[in-house]
């Protein structure tokens, strides 16, 4: 099975509630969703969410869309998603993902499985061994039995709120790999962290959306291009 975890909660700290922000006529988080449910491998899918009464709206917009959610820790991420996966097998793939990246990639996420098992690494990303794709089109593969023996023997406060890095800080200790491409956009943002990048997203989708709900990553970067104000944005974003 290959499950993916997305977290999310309401509590951030630049950009309260971005989550839940309208994205043309729908919550973000259930906008990424729909794009993560085109994966062709993916199996399942849940919302890591925390227990924390300020994610008491999250969770219930959830329940209402139909979503597979699980609550816990607030803090310690790395046990949240843990309790996530509870019901998974040791060899079963977790894909990690985080609730900011509205823009996911199907394809890419496609791409980064189906390479991760073919070299049967222990841990695969879209970011190593270097990040060459937009922010925000971020992704991470390991197995059910390699979260759960992080979750036991991570004691770094770090590692615990990022869940990942006890494996790809230790490539002594584990195989790690991932996908890369040519062209180096690794300072392109297509996250959402600060009110620019939510004005961002909502102009890509307003412009793509209606008549191609399934727009790709090349669409939204012919988009951009054509557009001197989405560059003037992304400039604006960056600096």
């Amino acid at each position: 099975m290959i499950a993916a975890v997305l977290q999310a909660r309401m509590s951030s700290t630049r950009l309260p509630g971005k989550v839940l922000a309208d994205v043309v006529g729908a919550p973000m988080i259930l906008r990424q969703i729909e794009r993560l449910r085109r994966i062709p491998s993916l199996d399942r899918l849940i919302v890591a969410t925390s227990d924390d009464a300020s994610d008491d709206v999250l969770a219930e917009t959830l329940e209402a869309a139909g979503i597979e959610a699980f609550r816990g820790p607030l803090d310690d991420v790395l046990a949240r998603f843990a309790g996530a996966i509870e019901g998974l097998a040791d060899d079963d793939l977790v894909l990690r993902l985080t609730a900011d990246c509205p823009l996911a990639d199907p394809d890419l996420i496609e791409r980064l499985l189906v390479h991760h098992q073919a070299v049967g690494a222990d841990y695969s990303a879209t970011t190593h061994p270097a990040r060459t794709y937009p922010i925000g089109l971020d992704a991470e593969l390991l197995s059910a039995g390699l979260l759960r023996l992080a979750a036991r023997e991570a004691a770094d406060p770090y590692e615990r709120e990022h869940v990942t890095p006890f494996v790809y800080r230790r490539p002594e200790r584990f195989m790690l790999d991932g996908v890369m491409q040519e062209i180096d956009e690794s300072a392109v943002r297509w996250t959402v962290d600060l009110p620019s990048d939510l004005a961002f997203v909502r102009e890509v989708y307003g412009a793509l959306y209606a008549e191609t709900p399934a727009f790709t990553s090349d669409a939204v970067r012919a988009l951009v291009a054509g557009r001197e104000d989405l560059r003037t944005l992304g400039d604006l974003r960056r600096g």
